[in-house]
């Protein structure tokens, strides 16, 4: 994950200020950028009558379409179906990758394996099935549970107030939602979750080792209660 984390390294403690809004420049043009992909391929979808997503669907069973996985998110029905999906994308994305853009590659890769894999083993047969909203699922999953899994403040807070503001999400993740691949959304809400454990921060053996009773941690010692001081001076809240 070397370039992709936001931290210095491996128990290096959180990043500062300035490293945070660099890494959330990056983040907004990556995703600005996937953005104007996704709509430039809905532009040339609908002036081809839709045929891209009749080509490059997920169908159930049919092992032709294994490598369209990774094209069906960046294909829609309809301009209501881009048009849903963008807001939620582009939030969920920017915040997914504001931590590190290599990290947010691994996950986009990751996610979109798990929703399509899910329709392909599970969804009914002959239907084909395309849109983003199986990395919306997963982006949310992961923004969600990462801050604990980093034991990181900022992100904890963030993943609440996500949580909290777009739980209703959830409900098309269930069977039953017409005309809603609910198993994408489930499949992507997974690899999400997986995501925040495989690409959680990972400190160094022996970083959150309580001090000796010889004397004060060495200089630069990982200290979990600095980093949380830390964190909270960069908030205003010290």
């Amino acid at each position: 994950m070397s370039g992709g984390s936001g931290r210095g390294g491996a128990g290096a403690g959180p990043v500062g200020p300035e490293q945070m809004i660099a890494e959330a420049r990056k983040a907004f043009f990556v995703m600005f950028g996937f953005m104007v992909v996704v709509w430039l391929v809905q532009l040339a979808n609908y002036a081809g009558h839709y045929a891209l997503s009749r080509h490059y669907g997920v169908i159930a069973g049919e092992v032709g379409t294994l490598p369209d996985i990774l094209a069906a998110p960046f294909l829609h029905w309809s301009w209501a179906h881009i048009e849903s999906n963008s807001g939620p994308l582009f939030v969920f994305g920017f915040l997914a990758a504001y931590r590190g853009v290599v990290r947010f590659l691994g996950l986009s890769l990751l996610v979109a394996g798990t929703s399509g894999l899910a329709v392909w083993f599970f969804e009914r047969g002959g239907v084909e099935t395309v849109g983003a909203s199986g990395l919306i699922f997963g982006y949310f999953g992961y923004v969600v549970v990462r801050g604990l899994f980093d034991r990181h403040l900022i992100d904890s807070l963030i993943g609440l107030v996500m949580a909290a503001s777009f739980a209703y999400l959830l409900t098309v993740a269930v069977p039953g939602t017409p005309g809603v691949s609910w198993l994408a959304h489930l499949g992507g809400l997974i690899g999400g979750l997986i995501g925040a454990w495989l690409f959680r921060d990972r400190r160094s053996p022996g970083a959150g080792a309580a001090p000796s009773d010889s004397g004060p941690p060495a200089p630069g010692a990982h200290n979990p209660r600095a980093d949380l001081h830390k964190e909270l001076g960069d908030l205003g809240l010290l």
